[in-house]
């Protein structure tokens, strides 16, 4: 397991099946939230902790693409794939609402390696990333497929 503060960049030589990295935290708050939704997911439940109220979510919940923009922040720092973390396809869901105050983390584990056998200079590296709070409960679960580039 990899805390990582300012990392080197990853290349798929350093990756094996198994290898799990593990972001800071990001403490989310009700302000945060409206902000997301005010300008990407305009609907009440993000909008307002009283229309929240009488909803599915029972009080004010970030939208699950707030929690996946956080969740990319996240990934991004620490898993800092050489050249980026460019998706090839993903598979996401949202098993509980991201509330204010929660302190979120993501943690990512990699899932398989198929190297390219058109590109030998890459693979497509599978990565689970469950982003949790900090009572550790599953707010989001993405497993991504991410093009790694082999060292120059």
């Amino acid at each position: 397991m990899q805390e990582n503060a300012s990392p080197p960049p990853i290349y798929l030589e350093d990756l094996s099946v198994g290898d799990v990295f593990v972001s800071k935290t990001h403490a989310l708050d009700a302000a945060q939230i409206i902000a997301f939704a005010s300008q990407f997911d305009p609907q009440p439940f993000h909008l307002d902790a009283d229309a929240a109220r009488d909803t599915l979510f029972q009080g004010l919940a970030a939208s699950g693409w707030h929690t996946a923009a956080l969740t990319m922040k996240l990934l991004v720092e620490s898993f800092p794939v050489a050249r980026g973390v460019i998706g090839a396809g993903a598979d996401i869901a949202w098993p509980q609402p991201t509330r204010p105050d929660d302190v979120v983390k993501a943690t990512s584990t990699v899932l398989a390696i198929t190297p390219s056998r058109s590109k030998p200079d890459r693979a497509i590296v599978v990565v689970e990333t469950i982003t949790s709070n900090q009572r550790d409960e599953t707010l989001q679960k993405l497993t991504s497929k991410v093009v790694v580039f082999r060292r120059p």
